[in-house]
This record gives structure tokens, sequence and C-alpha cells, in this order.
């Protein structure tokens, strides 16, 4: 019988894993990655902290110890939000958009390997059902929440 999870886990693992390799070069990690595409395709003065966070459904202290070091590696900064004094603003700057554009294109790569055992109608089929499922377990997620 197949099963949602054991199958979930198995294609995210394997993927994540042939990305990390395939980033290797360019000293980021997956999760690097995916900050640097967060503030990349948004706003051009940068993210919270606590938006990165969001966007990423991971846990605070993971983002802030990821943020650091990105900018230890002059691929961010990190400035005083202008209106919250708590906040911390988070913006890519030009060594980070470089890795950014050479990662998305090796993400890409990859994708398009993964995908193409599919023809191309049931890869587009198959995103737009992930989509999907990803959006009914975030409702089941928040149907449970309000239920406590």
């Amino acid at each position: 019988m197949r099963r949602l999870p054991p199958l979930l886990r198995r294609a995210w693992f394997s993927l994540n894993q042939a990305f990390r390799q395939r980033l290797i070069p360019l000293g980021i990690t997956p999760d690097q990655y995916t900050i640097l595409r967060w503030l990349a395709e948004s706003d051009p003065e940068g993210l919270t902290q606590s938006e990165i966070t969001r966007h990423m459904a991971s846990d605070p202290n993971t983002i802030t110890a990821t943020v650091r070091r990105m900018v230890n590696a002059g691929l961010l900064e990190r400035l005083p939000h202008e209106s919250d004094g708590r906040a911390v603003r988070v913006r890519i700057l030009p060594p980070g958009h470089a890795t950014f554009v050479h990662a998305q294109q090796l993400a890409a790569e990859l994708q398009g390997n993964i995908l193409g055992c599919l023809s191309l109608s049931e890869s587009r089929q198959f995103l737009t059902l992930l989509e999907r499922v990803g959006d009914a377990a975030i409702e089941e997620t928040s149907a449970k929440r309000s239920q406590i």
C-alpha cells in the first residue's frame, strides 16, 4: 500500500540531497538558497527575520543562526527595522544576489532532470496536485490549532 508520508519524505530527502551536492561549489545550503530566493523575490528593502521564518515554516532560532552565517559570508546584511525597534530587517547584498542567480540555474536544471521522468502535461499536473496536497495539509494544521 502506498502511503503519503513515506513517499513525500523519500522524494524530499532525495531532492534535497541532490540539490545540496550541486550547491557545494557555491558554499551554500538548500536552506540558505531558500532565504536568498525569498529576499531576491521580495521587497528590495528586505524582509524581517520573522517574515523569513514564516515563509520558510522554520524555527526562529534556526533562521537567526542561518542568517548570521550568511551575513558573515557577505551574502546578506542585517539592519535595524525603520519603525519597529525589536525587528531586524535582512537584505540581500550583491554577492548574495549573484550566488542566488547561479543557484537558481542549478535548481531549475535539477527540477528539469527530476521532472524529466514525466511528460510535460504530467509534470504540470503533478505540481498542481502537489500544491493542492500542501494546501490541504496547511488547512488541516490550522483546523487542529483552532480546536486547541
